[in-house]
């Protein structure tokens, strides 16, 4: 076909630019929205690609495994052919040889919502099949040469070069989906940088790291009994870094160290000799581990200032971006494949209001609204907290803040399919208002006790289990709960009030160490709140002095 000759232009509903997760993920919700609609995928790279592909985005959490498995209908594909996870578990330890002398926290048995962890190139092999199975036209090996806006007949015209010959493909929506080189981004000028200021080195290496198999010493296999560590996203956090550990159904890991950019420059680990380096320097266990012979490095990646905004990602001229092509904030709790659910789902809500014939720009107005509103929340987790990640004392209470936050407000939305339900979504305001308002003021609280207290140079050996709180496994189970609207209104309202409760518990906790530290206004926030009326919340035995090391693992 020639691009410029308009008798040889093809026409499709809905062009995708880039075939990776978001673009095939989308290209299949929408195949299934709508059967007869027409969608064309665009890809550069070709299919298959090898597993173990180079990607990050392996690991996913409650959104994003909820979206996989239930909306796409894949649950059959994650369970026979990537590995279930053991939730997110983390050691807060600098320098130490041996792991048993770290704080550890994670989950001795499995949360009632599963999640998995993906090889990015087997899950998006099977993408590409499953789309092509459901009538996507999917153009693996496609380069994008030009994009054209509403070409003066109402229709975007993209031409692209596929098996050596021009073509050209005119469409009523276009979708951005090519991950960071943002073909419409850069065309409208889109990037927008954010204030969290992080890079990242990541690698893969042949066969499995066993983390339980790292030490001998005290109760260290039975401490955590019967989960297999292994299978967890393990976090290596040490003060302004963390170092990723996530296993792949192709028998390879994957590895990665991300950090605060002022405390770690990317300088130091910018190739695979140096961050074997460095890493022999933060967490030599796991250096010793990676440098067995078994272990050949497969390939090596860094990124700079990883974390971006977007100044527009839905529009009502009938264009959107999705994934990292739109926002992208950080990988310390797998929210890439979250946001990409989420994207997703209201770039489906605004192709479906336009082909009933409605008006497309209210809608993706109030989409992005609310969409930025979560990234924006979401963002405040990890922006300014990287030197607290060490923390032994103060990582773990930030964590079971930042779960119950995400448990309470955001994950239930997308679970119950309410995040485009606008009168539902009126009702919550005054419910995410006020979760926002304390989740801004416990990051500031919880980042000031981190500044004050000594004790990240301590040695703990404790064993912080989630799955030992009631509230955890309450909130985890309670996702997949099919409620009225009525019902699910008051269920915010409760979930509100345990983050207050929590806000509250924890407020005192660090009073009771620093009696003049700054309140960051939840004195104000928490007025009225009977802590006594509500089940606790915070474990404070997590946080009393440091066990001996005879006691490790208690």
């Amino acid at each position: 076909m020639n691009a410029n000759d308009d008798t040889d232009v093809e026409s499709a509903d809905v062009a995708i630019l880039g075939g990776g997760l978001a673009g095939l993920c989308l290209a299949i919700q929408l195949k299934q929205q709508d059967p007869a609609l027409a969608v064309a995928v665009l890809e550069r790279r070709a299919h298959p690609v090898r597993e173990a592909a180079h990607k990050v985005g392996e690991s996913t959490v409650e959104i994003g495994a909820h979206y996989f498995a239930h909306v796409l209908g894949l649950r059959e594909h994650l369970e026979r052919e990537q590995v279930r996870k053991y939730g997110l578990r983390y050691f807060f330890c600098d320098g130490e040889r041996d792991l048993q002398d770290c704080n550890e926290m994670g989950v001795s048995r499995l949360l009632p919502t599963p999640s998995w962890q993906l090889d990015r190139g087997r899950f998006e092999n099977f993408l590409g099949e499953r789309a092509l199975e459901l009538g996507v036209d999917f153009r693996h090996g496609a380069v994008v040469r030009t994009i054209d806006l509403t070409d003066g007949d109402g229709m975007h015209r993209v031409g692209f070069e596929h098996e050596g010959a021009g073509h050209a493909l005119r469409a009523r929506w276009v979708v951005d989906a090519a991950g960071r080189a943002g073909l419409i981004k850069r065309k409208l000028g889109l990037a927008e940088t954010n204030d969290h200021d992080a890079n990242a080195a990541w690698w893969r290496v042949n066969g499995r790291i066993d983390l339980d198999a790292w030490t001998d010493a005290g109760n260290w296999r039975t401490r955590f009994q019967p989960a297999e560590r292994w299978k967890s996203t393990n976090h290596l956090c040490g003060p302004g870094y963390w170092f990723w550990l996530i296993p792949l159904a192709s028998d390879s890991h994957s590895l990665g160290i991300v950090c605060d950019a002022k405390m770690h420059p990317m300088e130091a680990m910018n190739t695979h000799e140096k961050a074997m380096a460095w890493l022999r320097r933060h967490q030599p266990r796991a250096a010793e581990a990676l440098e067995q012979p078994q272990h050949r490095l497969q390939d090596f990646l860094f990124l700079r200032h990883f974390s971006h905004g977007c100044k527009r990602v839905f529009s009502g001229d009938r264009w959107a971006l999705t994934g990292e092509a739109g926002v992208f904030l950080d990988p310390f709790y797998s929210p890439g494949s979250d946001f990409i659910a989420i994207s997703n789902t209201y770039i489906c809500e605004l192709i479906r209001h336009d082909f009933a014939g409605e008006p497309v720009g209210p809608y993706a107005e109030v989409y992005q609204q609310l969409y930025f509103s979560f990234y924006e929340n979401t963002l405040t987790l990890y922006q300014d907290q990287y030197p607290v990640f060490g923390h032994p004392r103060v990582m773990p209470a930030k964590i079971l803040w930042d779960y119950a936050y995400y448990w309470s407000l955001l994950a239930p939305l997308f679970f119950s399919g309410r995040q485009a339900a606008l009168p539902v979504l009126s009702r919550l305001r005054p419910y995410f208002a006020e979760g926002r308002a304390l989740n801004l003021a416990m990051q500031a609280l919880l980042r000031d006790w981190g500044t004050r207290d000594a004790a990240a140079s301590l040695h703990g050996a404790r064993a912080y289990d989630q799955h030992s709180l009631d509230w955890c496994r309450r909130m985890n189970g309670a996702l997949t709960e099919t409620l009225d609207d009525d019902a699910y209104v008051a269920r915010t309202r409760v979930n509100v009030a345990e983050m207050r409760q929590l806000a509250a518990e924890t407020l005192a906790l660090v009073r009771s160490k620093f009696a003049d530290i700054d309140d960051h206004g939840l004195d104000a926030l928490l007025q009225g709140h009977d802590t006594a009326a509500h089940a606790p919340m915070l474990p404070l035995e997590w946080f009393e002095t440091n066990l001996d090391p005879a006691q490790a693992g208690a």
